[in-house]
């Protein structure tokens, strides 16, 4: 948790000021921030089922090593990307480099700390396991988002860039002393297992992750274009309450079931997009950015529950690459789109597609709860 957390505050970091640095330093429209943002999860997508693999076979450890230093790499193109402020359409190709690279890397670091901690703890544990590396990952964007715009305020992008080279290798040094986990012996079962196990929970989680998507892009143009005071919160606060509701709900998937779990809370993440699109001030848009955490927080791992659950022991790793890259799939194409949207029908627009896009995830979780009943009593 604490590699996944050190990890996750560069993007943590970025989230907030990287639209305000293409629209306003770059003078891009919201198309170009969506394309921009969407490349990291366009390159996790491409990545993810590589990613798994190469986390059974060599081991989660090293899997995690190698994303710290691709990270690293990804700081020396933001940086580079400063050097063409003046060349706006250069700056911005080169910090979509930038950001793919950098999703790349989070894949790997994610997926290497999953299947760590599944082969550590358990597939009786998987629905914890996969909520409090969430919580690590969501409470790094929650911390991140203040750092990071004071950064940006005080050393414009350039500091962001030096604090993505800087920690990753602050981490590594968390990372050293960890006794590994060995790779896979077994011969890797038939991937048609694999695609089964993950099709249904990823339909559903790439459905829900679109208003992941919205408010992590979105949400601080919007409280900046209305001018409400610390625009930063609206990332905060939905990271914050996921986080909370980790914590201290992280256990309801194992107990009550993955579809059932899923399908209560899309219902809240639909709640929260819809206050959002009507919020007549900056309380009841943090209110609603907060909701929406709360409805994703346990979304995901309740659909990662019937993924562990239904796919070959030996091909955990892969298995959660695959439905992680039905996330980063959802969220590379909904990053343009939306910004589309938003172009031509207002911002706030944005939030009710999100809306009406993540009450489709509905159907999956009932259809898992059928299949699997209310779910096991641990």
């Amino acid at each position: 948790m604490a590699v996944v957390f050190v990890g996750f505050l560069i993007a943590g970091m970025a989230m907030p000021v990287l639209p305000l640095h293409v629209h306003n330093e770059l003078g891009l429209g919201t198309f170009v921030v969506g394309i921009i943002a969407g490349s990291q999860f366009a390159a996790s997508f491409l990545t993810r089922l590589w990613s798994g693999n190469y986390a059974d076979r060599r081991g989660p450890k090293q899997a995690v090593v190698f994303g710290l230093g691709t990270s690293v790499f990804a700081g020396v193109l933001y940086f580079a990307s400063t050097l063409f402020i003046q060349q706006p359409t250069v700056s911005a190709f080169v910090l979509l480099i930038g950001r793919a690279v950098l999703g790349a890397a989070e894949g790997l670091i994610l997926t290497g700390s999953v299947a760590w901690g599944l082969a550590t703890a358990g597939p009786r544990n998987a629905g914890k396991v996969i909520a409090w590396v969430g919580t690590a990952m969501f409470g790094a964007l929650a911390a991140g988002a203040p750092v990071g715009t004071a950064l940006y305020s005080s050393m414009g992008f350039s500091a962001i860039a030096i604090a993505t080279i800087v920690l990753p290798l602050m981490t590594s040094l968390i990372i050293a002393p960890l006794p590994s986990v060995p790779g896979r012996a077994a011969r890797l079962g038939p991937r048609r297992k694999v695609i089964s196990a993950v099709w249904l929970p990823g339909l559903g989680a790439a459905l829900s992750s679109v208003g992941y998507g919205a408010v992590l892009t979105f949400s601080v143009l919007l409280f900046a274009s209305r001018q409400w005071p610390n625009p930063w919160l609206a990332v905060t606060c939905f990271a914050a309450a996921l986080v909370v509701a980790r914590i201290f709900l992280g256990h309801l998937p194992d107990r009550l079931g993955g579809g059932g779990t899923a399908l209560v809370f899309v219902v809240v993440e639909v709640l929260g997009l819809i206050i959002i699109w009507i919020a007549p001030g900056p309380i009841i848009g943090t209110i609603g950015t907060a909701t929406v955490g709360l409805g994703y927080s346990l979304v995901f791992p309740g659909f990662g529950v019937a993924v562990v659950s239904a796919a070959p022991a030996e091909s955990r790793g892969m298995a959660m690459g695959l439905y992680s890259a039905c996330l980063d799939f959802a969220l590379a194409l909904s990053g343009p789109l939306l910004g589309l949207v938003g172009n031509a029908a207002g911002l706030p627009a944005i939030f009710l597609v999100s809306a009406i896009l993540v009450s489709c995830a509905g159907p999956a979780a009932f259809l898992i709860l059928r299949r699997t009943g209310v779910g096991r009593q641990v």
